[in-house]
């Protein structure tokens, strides 16, 4: 793939923010589970919060090619900072292309700059990979509607002062998703607890750290009717917008592990090459050199077919295929590139001293974010047999 020079100015910034700022404190940060208030800082400041708001609203106005090898640079760094921007990037998308121009008008001037972040809340304890499970309900409510319910791993949950919400407004529906509704919900981002809300203590997580995780309790948290996705259109729309939203979440996730997959092995093939064993160093055994030829192969392969998923989704066509795929190989990729790496490094790679080690408790996240990869094993097939109908 040939970048434009745009690009790669984009990129090396990135790489260079990661190489001077991310990599040598990202630890630091996920072994204390801070949030990384500078480095979040440092992404305002080189705007990409608004990476593909449209110029007219104030973001950069780039396209999801640009966007997808950006998160591979952040996550080469540190996966908890490009899930900061993610879900952001996620309702930004989806005020975009669904809401109302009023909608637009009113949220993605502030989200551009920051300050205004955003939470994506599809999830409840009971319903992960089937959306249509939800049991969140928004009932009509004078000027507009109450919402009651519980939604999980939210991620910027507490510091978002928005939330793209999924809810059921028609439990009478058939099929389900027909009763589903996206609503804006603003919310106040410094305190856990207000009126109708409740956010608990972040979850505790093997890895992901430094980026909350928390559920979210509503219980009669009002919100106008000027809150629906795209308006008076909008009702029982919101399955349809959250699934479109999910294709590009999973161009993200393959994305974040392309990067994770890198660092891996960069980690991996610099450390062969000064570790001695037998009198020689470990990159000269072919054990070793077996190990980061396969690292390598797929790296590069999951890296172009996440830039395919990008640019098809990027072209208005429909890209469940394509990202599934992506996010699939991709993850699987990074999963088996941290175990090789620690497995390179020995003892080494088990120590909190060296950065396989959160690697390794990272790499899990991508598995089962976005749909854990046996159910988009699923859905792959089903598209597969769609197109191969007989």
């Amino acid at each position: 793939m040939e970048l434009t020079t745009e690009q790669q100015d984009i990129i090396k910034v990135i790489r260079d923010f990661v190489d001077r700022d991310v990599l040598p404190k990202a630890s630091e940060f996920d072994h204390a589970d801070e949030f990384p208030e500078s480095m979040v800082e440092t992404l305002r400041e080189l705007g990409l919060f608004g990476i593909t708001i449209p110029e007219q609203y104030g973001g950069l106005g780039l396209d999801l090619t640009t966007y997808a090898l950006v998160i591979k640079e952040l996550s080469r760094g540190w996966i908890s900072l490009a899930g900061v921007v993610n879900t952001h990037f996620m309702s930004a998308w989806m005020i975009e292309n669904f809401g109302t121009e009023e909608q637009r008008q009113r949220y993605l001037p502030r989200m551009a700059t920051g300050e205004l972040r955003s939470a994506y809340s599809m999830t409840e304890p009971h319903a992960g990979s089937d959306v249509q499970a939800i049991r969140t309900r928004a009932t009509a409510d004078g000027d507009g509607f109450r919402i009651d319910g519980q939604k999980m791993w939210a991620t910027n949950g507490l510091r978002a002062g928005m939330i793209m919400l999924l809810a059921v407004t028609d439990a009478d529906a058939d099929p389900r998703h027909r009763g589903m509704t996206a609503f804006i919900v603003e919310k106040d981002a410094e305190t856990h607890e207000q009126p109708g809300l409740i956010v608990p203590p972040q979850l505790k997580k093997l890895g992901y750290k430094g980026v909350e995780s928390t559920e979210l309790v509503f219980d009669g948290f009002h919100v106008d009717r000027d809150a629906v996705l795209g308006g008076e259109e909008g009702l029982n729309q919101g399955f349809k917008y959250f699934m479109a939203a999910v294709e590009l979440g999973r161009v993200n996730v393959g994305a974040r592990a392309v990067g994770l997959a890198t660092s891996a092995f960069e980690a991996a093939i610099r450390y062969a090459q000064q570790r001695e064993t037998f009198g020689k160093r470990i990159s000269q055994h072919q054990a070793i050199q077996l190990k980061l030829a396969q690292m390598g192969t797929k790296i590069r392969a999951a890296e172009l077919m996440v830039i395919d998923a990008a640019q098809r989704k990027a072209s208005g066509d429909r890209a469940d295929l394509e990202a599934g795929m992506a996010k699939l190989f991709a993850t699987e990729t990074a999963q088996e590139c941290v175990v090789e790496a620690m497995r390179i490094h020995g003892g080494y790679g088990y120590s909190q001293e060296f950065v396989v080690e959160r690697l390794y408790r990272d790499a899990p996240l991508l598995i089962l974010g976005e749909g854990t990869n046996e159910i988009q094993q699923l859905l792959i097939a089903r598209r597969l047999l769609e197109q191969y109908a007989i």
